[in-house]
């Protein structure tokens, strides 16, 4: 993995966060500004709309920046699709996603893509009774639960990889995004590489067959803390933070795994970045006896020829700033920094990006 870089002092002094959420889920706005010594005159602010995936994250880096730089940023948690959408309208400065963007249609919209950071997914569980990490659940198992044919938590399935755990006949409520996700994309594409029995296909918006939705991974995480019964997948940070109950999984070595940092970077550390095309490395599914199956990478959106190159300028210069200094505050909420070579090819990409000088 790779060695963490110095990170930057912390200190806010005069920022103002301002973060509007709902635990319903409805859309989420990071602003994050610093007044320093010129109240940040002559720093370009930069607005960004996408994923929620590494929203925690971009909003620590934000604060961090903004103390560092007097520059802000404001950033929209609306879901990947919607951040794909905004920037192909160039509504926004950069669009986030967790689901990439096809290299034609890259291309098609005039647009560079790179990763931005190492996330992982995790099972979250509302049974009464059952502690965190200790109910054991497999592709084939989600699957049928997420396609309506389990459900009672008490399932012979369920109980035969569960032998003296003890659950009760409560109803199984799965949980899925209602909006258009990159959350959602890459828990059916590890679903569809995973699970035979698994026929909802892959994507960012699926037709679900049973359980509600809830809007961005807040909304899934509240959706499930408040349903007894209630199953959910959701970027690890929204589990931790609110405390949520994790499951373990079984891997591709068929072992179960416990949802940490170790066993994150366990399938991070196997990306394959030297081949990767279009920034994209498949980190779902890996084999090793300690390696979590769903993890991947976030990415980043902008304007190939943008009307404002300075604003592209600023776009990348923040990144920039993230890569070498952001690495212990992505630690610490549970995401993975990329390693040097992914950081060398995003970094490269940017060559792609017209009127933008060189990003030091």
């Amino acid at each position: 993995m790779t060695i963490l870089k110095r990170m930057m002092p912390l200190a806010l002094g005069s920022v103002i966060i301002v973060m509007t959420a709902s635990c319903g889920g409805d859309t989420a706005t990071s602003t994050v500004k610093a007044g320093g010594a010129d109240g940040g005159a002559g720093k370009a602010d930069i607005t960004g709309a996408g994923a929620t995936f590494p929203a925690p994250l971009y909003g620590k880096w934000g604060s961090a920046y903004a103390a560092a730089t007097g520059a802000s940023l404001n950033y929209q948690a609306i879901g990947s699709g919607g951040g794909q959408t905004q920037i192909k309208a160039r509504t926004v400065d950069f669009g986030a996603t967790d689901d990439p963007m096809k290299p034609e249609d890259v291309v098609a919209n005039g647009l560079v893509q790179f990763p931005a950071v190492i996330g992982s997914e995790v099972m979250i569980v509302n049974i009464p009774g059952v502690a965190d990490n200790t109910l054991r659940l497999t592709p084939a198992l989600i699957a049928d639960i997420y396609m309506g044919k389990i459900s009672r938590w008490n399932d012979p399935a369920i109980a035969a990889v569960n032998p003296g755990l003890q659950l009760r006949p409560i109803p199984v409520a799965p949980v899925y995004r209602s909006d258009s996700s990159g959350t959602t994309a890459i828990f059916t594409n590890y679903m569809k590489k995973t699970a035979p029995n698994w026929t909802l296909g892959a994507g960012k918006a699926l037709s679900w067959p049973a359980g509600q939705g809830g809007k961005g991974n807040d909304g899934v995480a509240a959706n499930v803390k408040n349903t007894v019964g209630g199953i959910g997948y959701v970027e690890y940070n929204y589990a931790a933070a609110n405390k949520l109950t994790m499951t373990q999984l079984a891997n591709a070595d068929g072992a179960y795994v416990e949802a940490s940092p170790a066993t994150f970077a366990a399938a991070a550390a196997q990306a394959d970045w030297g081949t990767a095309k279009n920034g994209v490395a498949d980190m779902l599914a890996l084999p090793g006896a300690k390696t979590w199956p769903i993890v991947s990478a976030t990415y980043i959106l902008v304007p190939a020829k943008p009307a404002d190159p300075a604003k592209a300028r600023a776009v990348l210069a923040f990144f920039d700033w993230a890569f070498s200094n952001g690495d212990a505050v992505a630690d610490q909420l549970g995401y993975i920094p990329l390693p040097d070579v992914a950081v060398a090819q995003a970094k490269a990409s940017w060559a792609g990006i017209q009127g933008v000088d060189a990003v030091k």
